[in-house]
């Protein structure tokens, strides 16, 4: 007779930020992939209404509160190992010239994109370099380059990008993967309404005319992709576009 195999224990993710967007639909596909997969944001009615969708857990937690953090570690670590973080939360506030930038809004996309992944990272850091797992950050190509009345958002997401490649050298020979997925323009519920203060008229100016953007599932299957690469292939940095767009500023429209 042959000896029955045990099959392999499911591999766990966080994934911060998933109360849409990208975070929600990362959430979909790698519950479909057999991951067990913790939810954490902000809106706790989402995260639970996520939950009964996809059977994920959820812990809500603001990243920008330390405790909320530390909170939010021991919840994940005591469910067991965890194998992958992915650092998705974050967002743009505003698209005013440097010259004219409200600093508040500096300071908060500052906290929700480059430092809510920083205190994210440092929570979880420990038990990815004792057992091994990857590091994810969901930074944009704004990350790369800049555009006119995009300073803030470009100067956090720059920031968020420079945690990742110093992280990677920092860890070198380490069992930690450090992976940047940076998405160009995608069209998402709530992205660019955010962006402008709930202001839908100017939020659907930034996809008109564009023969189909990026949605949300797309970048969520970029995640799934690199995440599940054999463990000694990095996938250091992904630039993901709509064919529809060259570069931050320059965009087909019909």
């Amino acid at each position: 007779m042959t000896p029955s195999a045990t099959a392999p224990a499911a591999r766990r993710a966080l994934v911060t930020g998933a109360s849409t967007g990208i975070g929600a639909a990362t959430v979909r596909l790698l519950r479909a992939h057999g991951w067990d997969v913790v939810a954490t944001a902000r809106r706790t009615e989402r995260l639970e209404a996520l939950a009964s969708e996809t059977g994920c857990q959820w812990v809500g937690a603001d990243l920008q509160d330390q405790d909320d953090v530390d909170r939010l570690a021991a919840r994940v670590l005591d469910g067991g190992r965890l194998d992958a973080v992915v650092n998705n939360a974050g967002g743009a506030l505003g698209t005013d010239p440097v010259a004219h930038g409200k600093v508040q809004e500096w300071l908060t996309m500052y906290e929700r994109n480059a430092l809510a992944a920083l205190r994210v990272s440092q929570a979880f850091l420990p038990t990815l370099r004792e057992h091994g797992g990857d590091l994810l950050f969901l930074t944009s190509t704004a990350a790369h380059d800049t555009y006119p009345g995009g300073g803030g958002y470009v100067a956090a997401k720059h920031a968020e990008r420079v945690i990742a490649t110093t992280l990677r050298q920092e860890l070198v020979g380490e069992p930690v993967r450090v992976i940047e997925i940076a998405p160009g323009m995608v069209a998402t519920e709530e992205f660019s309404l955010n962006r402008f203060h709930g202001d839908r008229a100017r939020a659907d100016a930034v996809y008109a005319g564009v023969e189909a953007p990026l949605v949300a599932e797309d970048v969520a299957e970029c995640v799934a992709w690199t995440l599940e690469r054999p463990a000694h292939v990095n996938i250091d940095s992904l630039v993901v576009r709509p064919r529809a767009q060259a570069t931050n500023t320059l965009v087909a429209r019909h």
